[in-house]
């Protein structure tokens, strides 16, 4: 969870996903639409799958228990040569010493490191973890080099006076410590999106995307990207002609939300929208949903605040 999210975001999921997962049985027997709901806001969804990909391998061919080897973490769904480290020091005091981008910070500022770490970089900065890895305590170590990076030797406004490594610090000693690393240029594309929320006899229509791509197998509402030259009632007309086969009698603007994905910046604006004939549904990917129900489906985040608007909005009698 903590891979790409920050702490605070990750707390409540963390305290509900083991409510619902106490172990990786539970995780294993649970089905994937649950496991992504159970995920939902934390955005990067295919770390979710991997994770119940991982369960139901370790249920299967470890008895249960996660693999004690190096060479067995990073054989199962989305472990890397971070997370087996991390779990394997912190989990079972095996010396592997874990690289993350935290830790990586730390090294590039104490060795005062202009240039941009290469692969060749990255084994050497694995080899001076290794040299500095406390044998009896390996997962102490990890954590309060992840956690220096993370609460001292911030990527911004680092706090320099109080850090415990300063006087080994290069980029420190040469005033470089704001600069170094270079910051990462993010250029996020703009794309406007438009959501037809069509409700009849009391239910929503909501749709699940493909199984594979961008935030796959979730569930969202009807519509999609505006191209350009199009009004928003124009694209959303369009859309859902060419999803639902279905015409719009009416739209009525309901509200806009801001969302930003990992390349891309979103404007989503949701229309309600009545039909001029019932749609034929695919029964595989489509489905009328009770607003009380809706809940219960794993929505990307821009849809979730959509979701969140129609329940607050239904509890109020609309």
């Amino acid at each position: 969870m903590l891979q790409q999210t920050t702490v605070p975001s990750v707390y409540s999921h963390y305290r509900n996903w083991f409510k619902l997962f106490p172990d990786v049985q539970a995780l294993a027997r649970a089905p994937l639409q649950k496991v992504l709901k159970a995920w939902e806001g934390l955005g990067y969804y295919q770390r979710a799958r991997n994770l119940h990909r991982a369960a139901r391998v370790i249920n299967r061919e470890h008895a249960g228990s996660v693999p004690q080897k190096y060479e067995d973490l990073l054989a199962l769904p989305g472990f890397g040569p971070y997370i087996a480290a991390a779990v394997i020091s912190i989990a079972y005091d095996k010396p592997y010493p874990a690289l993350d981008a935290n830790v990586r910070r730390v090294l590039v500022r104490l060795s005062c490191l202009s240039r941009k770490p290469d692969s060749r970089m990255e084994n050497t900065f694995l080899h001076d973890l290794a040299a500095l890895l406390r044998k009896n305590r390996p997962g102490e170590f990890n954590q309060a080099m992840m956690e220096l990076g993370a609460l001292v030797c911030r990527p911004k406004n680092p706090s320099c006076l109080v850090c415990p490594v300063q006087r080994f610090c290069l980029a420190y000693k040469q005033g470089k410590q704001e600069v170094i690393p270079a910051p990462r240029k993010r250029n996020y594309r703009k794309i406007e999106t438009v959501l037809g929320i069509i409700k009849e006899s009391g239910k929503y229509l909501i749709q699940k995307r493909p199984s594979t791509g961008l935030l796959a197998g979730l569930w969202e509402f009807p519509g999609g990207k505006r191209k350009k030259g199009e009004t928003r009632e124009g694209a959303l007309r369009r859309e859902l002609k060419e999803e639902l086969g279905a015409e719009i009698r009416e739209e009525k603007f309901l509200l806009k939300i801001r969302h930003a994905y990992t390349q891309f910046q979103a404007s989503l604006y949701a229309y309600e929208c009545t039909l001029r004939s019932t749609p034929r549904l695919r029964r595989d990917s489509q489905r009328w949903v009770a607003p009380w129900a809706l809940k219960q489906y794993p929505f990307p985040s821009g849809s979730a605040k959509v979701v969140r608007f129609l329940e607050k909005r239904n509890s109020q009698g609309y």
